[in-house]
């Protein structure tokens, strides 16, 4: 498998790759083994082509599992057509199963007073946001190891910005964390939208046990430990 210099790669002890296949509207990642290709999120629908030539130009022609951080247009878009055309096994949580099944993208709550209005508004043209339906494959509860050889991957349960968001771990170094955090904005992680603020921050401080020291979120760039600690320990005192 190629790897171009234009791909955004970083890769753990054990040999692990994660590559960033397509950005934009929402990251989408590839983290290979030896042995296996796993792709964390779709994008939107209307990036499939951009994400289908991106990955011919990686010479990935079959994927193992397509693992959904949550349901969300922008991360769900494509789930359909990575099972069909890769023959991926979906991974979704157990509480947005039904979601993905129906093709249900529920817009998430705001975090701060534009974001709020947004979403508003947002319920007006809400069926815009829907995805073709797609049913999961294997449902994750809390955990659930990965079968990656080499070294140590597993997703977690991480809820908050949805009731079903998932983090890929991978050999306790890097974090792949969907909308838990974004890393867009200066200083901050604290994301724009989330249903459960609260939830979101007791999974900021499950995936700091984690001893990840990189945290990689699907909107922007990658998040140091430290600034995500800065965050956690601001913000900690909410959950009291």
């Amino acid at each position: 498998m190629a790897s171009p210099d234009r791909f955004k790669t970083w890769t753990t002890k054990s040999g692990y790759r994660i590559i960033k296949v397509l950005g934009g509207r929402s990251n989408v990642f590839l983290l290979t083994s030896s042995e296996k290709n796993m792709l964390i999120d779709t994008s939107a629908a209307w990036f499939w082509k951009k994400l289908r030539h991106n990955l011919d130009v990686l010479g990935i022609d079959r994927l193992d599992y397509l693992v959904l951080t949550h349901t969300h247009f922008d991360h769900a878009g494509n789930a359909s057509r990575i099972r069909e055309k890769y023959g991926a096994k979906v991974v979704v949580h157990q509480s947005e199963a039904a979601f993905l099944e129906n093709g249900r993208t529920l817009l998430p709550r705001g975090t701060n007073f534009f974001t709020k209005m947004l979403i508003s508004q947002s319920y007006r043209v809400a069926d815009k946001f829907h995805v073709e339906p797609c049913k999961a494959d294997i449902l994750v509860e809390d955990r659930l190891d990965l079968p990656l050889a080499g070294g140590s991957a597993f997703i977690l349960h991480t809820p908050g910005h949805t009731c079903g968001s998932l983090s890929v771990i991978a050999d306790g170094e890097i974090a792949l964390i969907g909308d838990a955090m974004i890393g867009r904005f200066p200083g901050s992680v604290f994301p724009p939208f989330a249903d459960d603020v609260p939830g979101l921050l007791l999974s900021w401080g499950r995936l700091l046990e984690t001893c990840c020291k990189i945290f990689i979120p699907s909107h922007g760039s990658a998040n140091s430990r430290a600034l995500v600690e800065r965050n956690y320990m601001k913000r900690k005192k909410f959950l009291s």
